[in-house]
């Protein structure tokens, strides 16, 4: 046998034993089969944007966040500037007490006036005893009648006055109020645990009322959504139990559940009328992972990442092994960077307590931003 034929027939063994033990790998990676009750579909991890506006027209004096900070509840973001707001809100304090002091003001007359009245009472009850002695004349008890009912009607008029001054007194506090207000409306902060996802403004920018500064991640509220066809969407209900599988991490499975089933198709037109096209009808599935699995990962958490998501249609069947498989705990805990240090995740360490063992699902995402 020449060396040529050999040759070939060792080229054919090296090529078959690749491609048998190439397909041995693929068919290594390749999932399990799921029973019936379980159904999945493609997706990419997705949150809430939140937009962080001006709630008042003014200009941008202070942005503390750049892309890619995380930030917490309450943290500020950023500031509008503010001395015009302390100007009125001064003159707001001093019209406010101006009235005050016309309240006091009207609070003493009314004192005076009422010292009157009773004076003019008194007079007017002995008026009337002399008039029945026919000590005095009709005149002069008119008289005394008179001026009794001119004492009570001032004293009824400054009371009006009184009460239109307090009301004045709160008017000027309610500006008070609305000035502070503004200005607190005027340091932006976040409403979430999340992050920045893009700089819409620079510092010395004006913004109109609503103009965006920054758009956050809410990270506190991530999920993917898959699509289902018809005859399996119908079977699913909101709160069944799901797993995602990021493709960066096919060795782990998150926990999620089924918080939204689509009413609207997608994919195909609205109206359909023969059961071979109801069947190309897609459904829009949400898979929403519960924020406490989400909060020890928030470091790593991204959006954007593709996986599948699993759907378990009866709680009786059991989930398959390598939809069990859980997350590695974080080994310290999370915590928002603060916005005047840069975005640097910290060193990994150990936040679980002794005895704890994780849950499964506790998703670390990674991949590209959304």
């Amino acid at each position: 046998m020449s060396g040529k034929i050999v040759r070939r027939i060792a080229l054919v063994g090296l090529v078959a034993a690749v491609a048998f033990f190439g397909w041995q790998w693929w068919k290594a990676r390749q999932a399990p089969p799921l029973p019936a009750a379980i159904v999945s579909g493609n997706g990419r991890i997705e949150s809430i944007q939140v937009d962080i506006t001006a709630k008042y027209p003014g200009r941008l004096v202070q942005l503390l966040a750049r892309e890619g900070d995380l930030v917490k509840p309450g943290q500020v973001l950023a500031r509008m500037d503010t001395l015009e707001l302390e100007a009125q809100l001064a003159r707001a304090k001093a019209q406010a007490a101006e009235a005050e002091e016309s309240v006091a003001t009207e609070r003493s007359e009314i004192l005076r006036l009422e010292s009157n009245l009773k004076l003019a009472e008194q007079k007017y009850a002995r008026g009337q005893v002399l008039l029945n002695r026919r000590t005095i004349s009709r005149e002069e008890w008119d008289q005394l009648r008179a001026e009794r009912d001119a004492s009570k009607a001032a004293v009824d008029s400054e009371n009006a006055r009184l009460r239109a001054a307090t009301h004045s007194v709160e008017a000027a506090l309610a500006e008070v109020d609305r000035f502070q207000v503004q200005i607190v409306d005027s340091t932006l902060k976040s409403p979430v645990h999340g992050r920045v996802l893009y700089r819409l403004a620079e510092e010395g920018e004006v913004l109109a009322a609503g103009g965006k500064a920054l758009t956050l991640i809410n990270l506190s509220d991530i999920y993917m959504e898959i699509f289902l066809p018809s005859r399996v969407a119908a079977l699913v209900t909101i709160g069944a139990d799901a797993r995602i599988v990021l493709d960066a991490m096919p060795q782990y499975a998150g926990r999620a559940r089924v918080s939204f089933v689509s009413p609207e198709t997608q994919f195909t037109p609205k109206q359909v009328e023969t059961p071979s096209e109801r069947d190309k009808l897609m459904f829009r599935v949400k898979l929403q992972i519960p924020s406490e699995l989400i909060l020890p990962y928030i470091e790593r958490v991204k959006t954007g990442v593709r996986g599948v998501g699993y759907v378990r249609l009866d709680d009786s069947v059991p989930w398959p092994a390598f939809l069990e498989k859980r997350f590695p705990k974080p080994a310290q805990p999370s915590k928002p960077a603060e916005l005047s240090q840069p975005d640097v995740a910290p060193p990994p360490g150990d936040v679980s307590k002794p005895g704890e063992t994780s849950q499964p699902g506790e998703t670390p995402q990674t991949g590209p931003s959304k």
